[in-house]
């Protein structure tokens, strides 16, 4: 007791103040944990082969994502099936790519999400020939492309015609992309060519206007729709390809799929808003089968839209993204992120940090404003010839009173606690005692 060290205001209020800046630390090195990275610099889109409509709208993407300070690099590939491989594929690179609805599944691809659908994909039907059964225009031994192997056009021609009822082993197939079947189909090569392109695409405006070419009327489109509900069924207006020469001559009944933007889970969610707002800027003017605005859509058709997309389509852009360019937009927006959690749990503590030194302080005087009633009490029970050691006890807490160190604002408890000593040592005195034990300020002390 005689060795404890002076009361200070420093060894009252620096555990709290030291557990303060610990919670500062705690917290913002778990918002740091928690919270997202800066978003990379450089992404990968997969498309399609070069020269085809999906290369050339990733080209699109890649101006628009330039613009912004970040780099888009254009994958060439077989098409929608190949794209959904090098998605699930990890250490592919690919993060985000163009796919035809109907090539793949939640339960296929547990990784992936949509943005939402792009535009539609007829799925045209070209002839030299007006077939002899419209409603199985595939005869054995035609040369026939259904599309490259990888492409989603590949998958869905198969999908259909086995549907209804062709022989493949009959027939002569020969896996082209859409712009080669489409040359060798005008030049006499192939007798029958199925691609999924949109209706602006070089290669359709030209089969459109061929006079040579007949594009099949889908009879059963909405038979097709009904049994694969990813499908839709559209009308090509009579004259929309070439209105002076009347091409097609009559209206035309397809089917047709949607494009979608589909992302990793894991693809920040700042670039993923930068996908969504270049694809309002490349998909949102109206077409031959959409209006302005369409385009693009919340429609989870293969996989869920993801947390963002279901975000934006609700409430739009993102308030930094509007006002801001995208790297101060997303360095602001993690700022605030980190300084929630500071501001809402750490500053209550700092907050919290008078009263508990204040708490502390009186903690102190109680305590010994407790040593002082258990020495009272054993001066009233004591005879005054065994009174030594506790006079000798209550020196020491005296001295222990005097080397406390407290702000002005505890300062009268401090005086008033010495003045309380003070009393105990005249009534604990042989010469206190013969006044009496009702010596007036005994009974003083806080009970």
């Amino acid at each position: 007791m005689k060795n404890a060290p002076p009361y200070t205001r420093r060894s009252a209020f620096g555990w709290p103040l030291i557990a303060a800046i610990a919670a500062t630390i705690a917290v913002a090195t778990a918002a740091l944990l928690l919270t997202e990275r800066m978003p990379p610099r450089t992404i990968v889109m997969a498309t399609g082969s070069m020269g085809t409509a999906y290369y050339a709208i990733g080209e699109q993407y890649a101006r628009i994502f330039a613009r912004h300070g970040v780099k888009l690099e254009v994958f060439a590939t077989d098409g929608s099936v190949d794209n959904i491989r090098l998605l699930n594929q990890p250490g592919s690179g690919i993060s985000v790519a163009l796919v035809q609805s109907g090539t793949t599944n939640e339960t296929e691809s547990p990784g992936l999400t949509s943005l939402g659908t792009l535009f539609y994909e007829p799925l045209w039907l070209f002839v030299r020939e007006q077939p002899k059964n419209p409603l199985q225009p595939l005869a054995p031994g035609m040369r026939v492309s259904l599309g490259a192997n990888g492409s989603g056009t590949y998958k869905l021609t198969r999908e259909l015609a086995s549907a209804a009822g062709a022989d493949f082993r009959k027939l002569n197939i020969q896996e082209l992309a859409e712009d080669a079947a489409g040359e060798a189909l005008m030049r006499g090569e192939l007798d029958f060519v199925a691609m999924s392109m949109a209706p602006s695409a070089p290669i359709i405006q030209r089969l459109l206007r061929d006079p040579s070419i007949i594009t099949l009327n889908w009879s059963r489109a909405d038979a097709y729709v009904a049994l694969l509900p990813y499908l839709s069924k559209r009308t090509l207006p009579r004259g929309v390809a070439d209105l002076a020469n009347d091409r097609p001559d009559h209206d035309l009944s397809l089917i047709a799929t949607k494009a979608s933007l589909i992302v990793r889970s894991d693809l920040h969610q700042a670039l993923q808003h930068l996908l969504l707002q270049a694809a309002a800027e490349i998909h949102g003017s109206p077409g031959i089968f959409n209006r302005s605005g369409e385009f693009p859509a919340a429609e989870p058709i293969d996989l869920p839209l993801s947390d963002v997309a279901s975000d934006y389509y609700r409430n739009g852009q993102p308030f930094l993204q509007r006002y801001l360019p995208f790297w101060l937009a997303a360095l602001t927006t993690r700022i605030l992120v980190l300084l929630i959690p500071i501001v809402g749990i750490v500053y209550p503590l700092f907050r919290l940090l008078p009263a508990i030194y204040g708490w502390s302080m009186r903690r102190r005087i109680f305590k010994l404003y407790g040593e002082l009633k258990f020495l009272e009490a054993a001066f009233a029970a004591t005879s005054v010839d065994d009174r030594a050691q506790l006079i000798e006890r209550l020196a020491e807490l005296e001295d222990r009173a005097k080397r406390i160190r407290v702000p002005i604002a505890f300062s009268h408890m401090l005086y008033t606690l010495k003045h309380h000593i003070g009393l105990v040592k005249q009534q604990a005195t042989p010469e206190a005692n013969r006044i009496g034990p009702e010596y007036p300020g005994a009974s003083s002390i806080p009970k």
